[in-house]
């Protein structure tokens, strides 16, 4: 774990440094040892139907699994490669901005888990899920 608590200020530091990241336009809102709280502000890039206008799941699922990475990364003031992701969809996400709420279910020295939900600009649950995350130490 890591020696200090990573701060909000950090962890936006940290989540933005990757181009995946900047381009899925990410806030950090709240963030502590457990959880943390992020917005994907929406890009019209994530339409995958002009007809309907709704988002992609592979964007729900991209942020589902950030969400869950940094809850993590707040706790050890570093992200962590993914080993296996599951995610849900409850219902269509339209054109707005979107708020992951991420916990850490279980840390672990070599393995972690942790889950996120995923809401539309209204509030209601779009997708969530669980990934497992690889903790180790980097050599």
């Amino acid at each position: 774990m890591s020696e200090e608590a990573v701060t909000k200020e950090k962890l936006q530091e940290l989540i933005s440094r990757g181009p995946f990241n900047k381009w899925l336009n990410f806030t950090v809102l709240k963030g502590d040892q457990n959880s943390v709280e992020i917005k994907a502000a929406w890009r019209e890039e994530w339409v995958v139907s002009f007809e309907r206008r709704y988002t992609h799941g592979g964007i729900l699922a991209a942020i589902v699994d950030v969400a869950a990475d940094y809850a993590i990364a707040a706790q050890l003031g570093r992200p962590v490669p993914t080993i296996d992701i599951r995610v849900d969809y409850h219902k269509a996400a339209m054109p707005g901005d979107l708020t992951a709420k991420a916990r850490v279910v279980r840390m672990g020295s070599q393995y972690s888990t942790a889950e996120a939900y995923v809401y539309d600009k209204d509030g209601a649950l779009v997708a969530s899920g669980r990934g497992t995350y690889f903790t180790a130490p980097p050599k």
